[in-house]
């Protein structure tokens, strides 16, 4: 559903305006408390924030840990899904967060992506197919100082490769 919105928005916005007011209104995205607040128009850095409100605040008063994880989790698959076009799968693998002190204030992080990533990224899948590319944002107060440590595992095939793996483990699964 919203692949099929953003193909129809492209008529009349950015993919940058696309990517941060399609986030902002997504009921999905809108129960994390997070709001994307940046996104330049290349997509290659996008920054949000997680104000601390009744919505997100925990026992002791700060920012509940699934709304900081919530937040920050969806950012970079769709990010890069963006930025690589049609002919790649993205998948998020795993993600690590290490929370370092409470959130006590409005909290913020930003996901980039050089364009030297992104060739790295083309060019290892092109020769192995598949890869796996680790991304390590802090979260972090107006101030700085860091709240969480953040580690995304992000999955990226080209498309063929991804559609001959699947194909594969499926005529496999009903040889047995």
């Amino acid at each position: 559903m919203y692949r099929t919105l953003s193909r129809v928005a492209e008529r009349f916005f950015t993919k940058a305006q696309i990517y941060k007011y399609g986030f902002n209104w997504s009921p999905m995205y809108r129960r994390s408390t997070g709001k994307v607040i940046e996104v330049s128009e290349d997509l290659h850095i996008v920054k949000i924030k997680i104000p601390l409100s009744w919505k997100n605040k925990n026992y002791v008063g700060s920012i509940f840990g699934g709304s900081m994880l919530s937040a920050t989790d969806p950012i970079y698959m769709i990010q890069l899904m963006n930025i690589l076009g049609n002919d790649y799968v993205v998948w998020d693998k795993a993600a690590i967060i290490k929370y370092k002190r409470p959130g006590k204030e409005t909290i913020f992080c930003e996901f980039t992506f050089t364009p030297e990533e992104i060739v790295n990224i083309k060019n290892n899948v092109k020769d192995k197919g598949e890869i796996d590319i680790i991304k390590t944002p802090n979260i972090i107060t107006k101030e700085g100082a860091v709240i969480a440590e953040l580690s995304k595992t992000i999955y990226v095939a080209s498309k063929a490769f991804y559609k001959t793996k699947r194909k594969q483990k499926a005529n496999s699964s009903t040889k047995k």
